[in-house]
């Protein structure tokens, strides 16, 4: 009889100790670094009110925008490589997003006085293209060294909350921006 109290103490030890063991097990094999962000979360800081001209024509501001999210490059206007990478990468990173893509707009600060060829336009139809040289907007940009190599995303709410590195994985952006998207439900149908 003692025998058997004994092993069922040791039973419901063991199936005590087991979470414990287990959420070790995984801690050490897969850090938690590897599931975070693949961008750098941002203190959110609303972006200037200021409006800047379209290259379109009329206006834009970072007001306008409230409700939906914002995917922002800055480059000059005659857009080499690592612009044109961005572009596409912003394009596709967009339309990843499914029925979610509504909610999301590309934004194009052109950090300088040229303007960008008409042919780039047209294959990046639907980005907004925006004078923003000597702007305020493009100094809210917080960068380690330079505001080119990053992608941004500014929520709903006209806040700058996130940055991408330079040469950023498609994968992991997409992932990002579902995960911000789906449980915020500002901007959607």
């Amino acid at each position: 009889m003692k025998h058997k109290q004994k092993l069922i103490v040791l039973g419901v030890g063991l199936v005590s100790a087991f979470p414990i063991l287990a959420a070790l097990f995984f801690y050490y094999l897969s850090p938690p670094e590897a599931r975070m962000n693949h961008g750098d979360l941002l203190q959110p800081a609303p972006l200037p009110a200021q409006p800047l001209p379209l290259l379109s024509g009329g206006e834009f501001s970072f007001g306008q925008m409230k409700g939906k999210w914002l995917l922002l490059q800055v480059d000059a206007g005659n857009c080499e490589a690592r612009c044109r990478e961005k572009l596409y990468a912003m394009r596709q990173i967009r339309l990843a997003q499914g029925k979610d893509m509504v909610r999301l707009e590309r934004v194009w600060l052109v950090s300088d006085e040229s303007r960008p060829s008409p042919d780039l336009l047209a294959e990046y139809e639907g980005t907004l293209v925006v004078r923003a040289a000597g702007s305020e907007a493009l100094a809210a940009l917080p960068a380690p060294a330079d505001r080119a190599a990053h992608l941004y995303v500014v929520d709903p709410q006209g806040n700058l909350m996130m940055r991408f590195p330079e040469r950023p994985d498609p994968t992991r952006m997409i992932k990002d921006l579902q995960r911000l998207l789906r449980p915020s439900r500002i901007g959607a149908g």
